[in-house]
């Protein structure tokens, strides 16, 4: 996960990004062909002055870049660094540091705490970055940027996007963001085994079942039980009776012998 997180804080608080634009007046002296506006993380697009042609004699017109998209790609940005440092600090605890580690199951259970909070922020920082990155690429189109001239307003003068920023390594940034989203959420599984709750969980799930089972067949051994007194006392109770019904030609024969 370290690896994933240097690749979104890099590719986006490394970033500079340049726009060239073209206006072209009808009195040519007054031209300029090649109007550069650089830029660079944090993105205080505001700040960005830059000076182009009125194409009305000498006079230039200073103008600056709309939005501020600072906010959402500083906390981006430390948002990955502390991750970074967080999971670089991790593994030198998991390798070196492993009895410390499950001692009083504390070490399991901050770190499943840790991991749950850094997906959560990974989650908001990802999400805000791709829209401030949105308002970037908007308000650094140079088609957006030669609206804001005057001397492109005048049908009579030119005004052409010569260069546009590339944008690749920003893309890239939010690409890794929402990955390390994945990752961080991912792993929220594999922490929580080792935190003993769900191993404990799966003991009072076996527990409560063997102790079903065991009244089920307490439950059983009575029916039967029941059953076999039951068909002893039938039985003995049958007894009697098929004695008596074998009784009774003894009457006949005792007047037969009377005769």
């Amino acid at each position: 996960t370290h690896l994933f997180a240097i690749f979104a804080f890099a590719t986006c608080g490394g970033y500079s990004g340049a726009l060239r634009l073209s206006v072209d007046c009808v009195n040519k002296t007054e031209s300029n062909l090649s109007i550069d506006i650089a830029f660079a993380y944090p993105f205080r697009l505001h700040q960005v002055t830059f000076e182009v042609p009125t194409c009305e004699g000498k006079e230039r017109q200073k103008l600056a870049l709309i939005g501020d998209s600072s906010s959402s790609a500083e906390f981006f940005v430390t948002v990955a660094v502390f991750a970074f440092l967080y999971s670089l600090a991790a593994t030198v605890v998991y390798i070196f540091f492993q009895n410390k580690y499950r001692e009083n199951n504390r070490g399991p259970l901050i770190d499943f705490i840790v991991t749950v909070v850094f997906s959560f922020l990974w989650l908001v920082g990802s999400s805000a970055w791709a829209k401030g990155l949105s308002d970037v690429k908007v308000a650094t189109d140079p088609k957006e940027v030669l609206l804001l001239m005057s001397a492109c307003k005048q049908p009579s003068n030119k005004c052409m996007a010569v260069h546009s920023p590339v944008m690749s390594s920003l893309n890239t940034s939010v690409v890794f963001g929402f990955l390390n989203f994945i990752l961080w959420a991912g792993n929220i599984w594999f922490v929580f085994k080792e935190t003993g709750w769900h191993s404990s969980g799966q003991r009072y799930l076996s527990d409560s079942m063997e102790k079903h089972s065991s009244s089920y067949n307490q439950g059983g051994y009575n029916q039967e039980s029941y059953g076999s007194s039951g068909g002893y006392n039938q039985q003995a109770s049958l007894g009697p009776s098929s004695d008596e019904f074998g009784q009774q030609p003894s009457g006949p024969a005792s007047f037969t012998n009377q005769i």
